[in-house]
């Protein structure tokens, strides 16, 4: 048989390629689905993230969303209902208890049930829905283990958070923006206010940027969600939103709030490094310069690059704004990061070339770190997720200068 018939012949047809494709979207698939349904039995159920949820939208279920910020009220509720849970406290913004309040009216179980059922219908779609953007790795395969190796949305999944969701949010607002559809773009991520904290660093840096139509649209959609927020609690809840927020900043070591020293945000680093040092006056103040400082620096990256940058650029300083967002927010945990899988794969889809040794040595050393989840696992075991940090602001770093370097031409072959 000739050399070349042989070699043929071990090429994969595109058709076996594409069964073994859906086989393992399949796998994929019943793996998620498996894992709800083993997390949904006390009282592991109860000890997750999702209690606080449900406790939000059972309150305004049952009518009491004046008194959703009310801590002795939400104990109470907790007590009776979830007696396994852990002591954390709903602190998530007022029209997210509305919009799920059908999930709270449900019993707990089954509302967990149907959420991380949601969850999984999202974290499939999205390998799907980015794959166009996302030519690296170029191997299907690969890339949906890609999507499996990423701790935090499976911490998502498993915490019933709405992490995925934000995720989703993320990437339909970086598609429409690279289709033009501004406006759209804005009033999609709107709805990313579920997690405000990380919205508006981000809407911030579009702001800069003067992108005009993304705000009109943002702001639509925030006003429209301002309203459901007065419907849901009314504007003594408002106000007991306002306090509830303004005590969570000013207790960082408070683990029913949230321990600053889990967060892999410049809060949760500065607090580690200098919270027994100086007061927490001059914490936050460092806080707010470092985080003003990296969301301006990007937004005039971002414009010295040309609002009509082409494509490379544009997924670039895109993926540098995800990440800006995210540590420049107040409140983040683990499950927080998964919008980081978008950057991720924008930056691996325009990974250095071998000419750019020290950017490749950066950016490929925080993408493997990213892609191991132990690592993810052991930072939670010893309290030092804000160890994550200055991992984030190298890959910041290597994201904005691969983006200043433009394209790397193509080495040249001979005819």
């Amino acid at each position: 048989m000739p050399v070349g018939t042989a070699q043929i012949a071990t090429v994969p047809s595109p058709k076996r390629i594409e069964f073994e494709n859906i086989v393992a979207l399949f796998g994929f698939a019943i793996l998620l689905v498996s894992a709800v349904f083993w997390a949904d039995k006390p009282p592991t159920v109860e000890k997750t993230d999702f209690s606080v949820t449900y406790i939000g939208s059972r309150m305004v279920s049952l009518g009491l969303g004046p008194k959703l910020y009310d801590l002795a009220e939400q104990r109470k509720l907790k007590r009776l209902l979830l007696p396994d849970a852990e002591p954390l406290i709903y602190e998530h913004p007022p029209f997210e208890a509305l919009l799920l309040a059908p999930l709270g009216a449900l019993p707990y179980k089954t509302a967990y049930l149907i959420w991380g059922l949601i969850n999984v219908a999202i974290w499939l779609m999205l390998p799907y829905l980015l794959r166009p953007y996302a030519p690296a790795p170029r191997d299907d395969l690969g890339y949906l283990v890609l999507w499996l190796l990423f701790a935090p949305l499976g911490v998502a999944l498993f915490q019933g958070q709405s992490s995925l969701l934000i995720l989703l949010l993320y990437s339909i607002t970086f598609i429409q923006l690279k289709c033009g559809r501004d406006f759209r773009a804005g009033a999609i991520f709107g709805l990313a206010l579920f997690k405000f904290q990380f919205a508006i660093p981000f809407v911030l840096i579009l702001l800069l940027l003067r992108k005009w139509r993304f705000i009109k649209g943002f702001l639509a959609t925030a006003t429209a969600l301002g309203v459901l927020s007065l419907v849901a609690v009314g504007w003594h809840g408002m106000i007991s939103y306002i306090h509830l927020l303004l005590g969570i900043t000013t207790h960082p070591d408070n683990s029913s709030y949230g321990a600053a020293i889990g967060m892999a945000t410049v809060q949760g680093f500065v607090h580690a490094l200098l919270g027994n040092v100086v007061s927490h006056a001059a914490v936050s103040l460092i806080v707010a310069g470092v985080s003003t400082f990296l969301i301006l620096w990007t937004a005039w990256h971002w414009r010295n690059a040309g609002l009509a940058a082409d494509g490379r650029t544009f997924d670039l300083m895109f993926a540098a704004a995800i990440v800006v967002s995210l540590v420049t927010g107040l409140h983040m945990f683990t499950h927080d990061l998964s919008p980081l899988m978008l950057a991720m794969l924008l930056v691996a889809g325009h990974f250095p070339g071998r000419s750019q040794a020290l950017l490749r040595l950066i950016l490929g050393t925080t993408l493997v770190m990213f892609w191991i989840p132990p690592l993810f696992f052991a930072l939670l075991a010893w309290h030092s997720v804000y160890l994550w940090f200055p991992v984030l602001i190298a890959f910041l770093f290597g994201t904005l200068r691969l983006a200043a370097c433009g394209e790397t031409p193509a080495p040249k072959t001979s005819a």
